[in-house]
């Protein structure tokens, strides 16, 4: 594409206005105003560019914005979709913030206002460096993409309630809190918020209660809310006393407003719990119905369920849009900046976090579940943690991503099964 014939356009997003920078690869500026961020507004921009385009013989526009929360969305769509600029090759890119700022930098002493922002912005097209980037992929991949970071998002606040409600729980029963988990043999529960120690802490206002309870009956109760799953409900009942017998003692308006903490906490562990399950099952749904071959061939990988499966292929799209796996790493964010002077060359380097945090999410936790499940990956995970002499796991653990990374993009790519053996196992129709 001929850089003389490309009409650049920078656009500074913000929620009530879009201001407006265009020009060509000689800067001389055609505008630089602000258009209301509605749909009237976004119209009127596009019918401004399409009569640029025509007097001054333009065959292409390249729109740049920042990605700012999601004020970008409408914007980036009407203008990718506008059916005044199918006449035109039309090329649309969401900036990382931090990139944009990092290269607004650049201008010694430039100021900091709307005009100016749009206006680095619409240079940073002009003089290619938007060749690096993706473009915009339109709206294909958004119903999959809001649905697996609500999930995201679901998640987190679950692990943030559990951790706060941990916290209430050690202070009404210390010993029960501490012994938590499957690996202590004097632990009665292997989840803390299984059904029946969920309803330990809820049903006993107190531990001293649970003390005084007959030990039949407490092994009658424990029996009966873990629906007779227990294998020796008389040693849970017995672990548990011992529990409730070592540990600290409360006043009673203590008691009081903790068991209320607690229930409350539960309560809404539950109902994130449930919401989650439910919206596997709908992501599992969007993800076929967008690309089944990329959802089957990601779904062969040990360690990526349907859930990671779905989010991987709604933060990418496209695996097309990606020439090389280096190029997808570099939009994970699994990356490193290089420090070196002279003859020292620094080992211990940064990662570049300007990617996709939730790509990035996804594809280290099931990197840390592939290593073990892959003897190759297993032994390449065990030597960079030897070598590690800091923060062995996270170090290891993101060596080990970025090799996954290859693995996932060349098994896109080829459109090819996972395979322990390395045989070539293509979809098949």
């Amino acid at each position: 594409m001929n850089t003389t014939s490309t009409l650049c356009v920078g656009i500074d997003v913000s929620l009530d206005a879009n201001q407006v920078c265009a020009m060509n690869f000689d800067q001389h500026r055609f505008f630089n105003k602000s258009f209301e961020n509605s749909l009237e507004g976004t119209n009127q921009l596009i019918k401004e560019i399409s009569q640029i385009m025509l007097f001054h013989g333009f065959n292409a526009v390249t729109f740049a914005m920042e990605a700012t929360s999601l004020y970008f969305f409408h914007v980036a769509n009407s203008l990718s979709n506008a059916e005044e600029l199918q006449l035109f090759h039309v090329e649309v890119y969401c900036l990382n913030a931090k990139v944009a700022k990092k290269y607004k930098e650049s201008f010694l002493g430039m100021p900091k206002n709307d005009p100016l922002d749009a206006y680095s912005l619409c240079d940073f097209v002009r003089v290619g460096r938007s060749k690096k980037l993706n473009q915009w992929c339109g709206a294909n991949y958004i119903a999959l993409q809001r649905v697996t970071r609500y999930r995201y998002h679901l998640a987190l606040q679950l692990t943030r309630e559990k951790n706060y409600v941990l916290n209430n729980i050690y202070l009404k029963f210390s010993q029960l809190r501490k012994k938590q988990g499957k690996t202590d043999c004097e632990n009665p529960f292997s989840d803390l918020f299984g059904a029946t120690s969920s309803a330990i802490l809820t049903d006993f206002a107190s531990i001293d209660d649970i003390i005084s309870m007959p030990i039949e009956d407490l092994v009658e109760y424990i029996d009966t809310k873990g629906k007779h799953r227990f294998s020796d409900p008389k040693k849970v009942a017995t672990l548990l006393r011992q529990c409730a017998l070592n540990s600290y003692r409360l006043d009673k308006i203590s008691y009081d407003a903790i068991n209320i903490s607690i229930a409350s906490s539960l309560r809404m562990i539950k109902l994130m719990e449930k919401e989650i399950k439910d919206l596997d099952k709908q992501i599992e749904d969007f993800a076929k119905g967008l690309h089944s071959n990329a959802y089957t061939v990601l779904l062969s990988i040990p360690g990526i369920g349907p859930v990671f499966a779905a989010g991987i292929i709604a933060e990418i799209g496209s695996i097309d849009c990606f020439p090389n796996q280096n190029k997808l790493a570099k939009y994970i964010g699994l990356v490193w900046d290089e420090r070196s002077s002279g003859k020292l060359v620094s080992e211990d380097n940064k990662l570049l976090m300007t990617g996709n945090a939730y790509l990035r999410y996804y594809i280290t936790q099931a990197a840390n579940k592939f290593k073990d499940q892959d003897p190759y990956y297993h032994e390449f995970y065990t030597r960079k943690y030897n070598q590690a002499l800091t923060h062995k796991h996270k170090r290891a653990l993101v060596l080990t991503s970025r090799k996954f990374v290859k693995l996932i993009y060349a098994l896109l790519r080829k459109e090819q099964l996972y395979s322990a053996t390395g045989e070539v196992l293509p979809l098949t129709e």
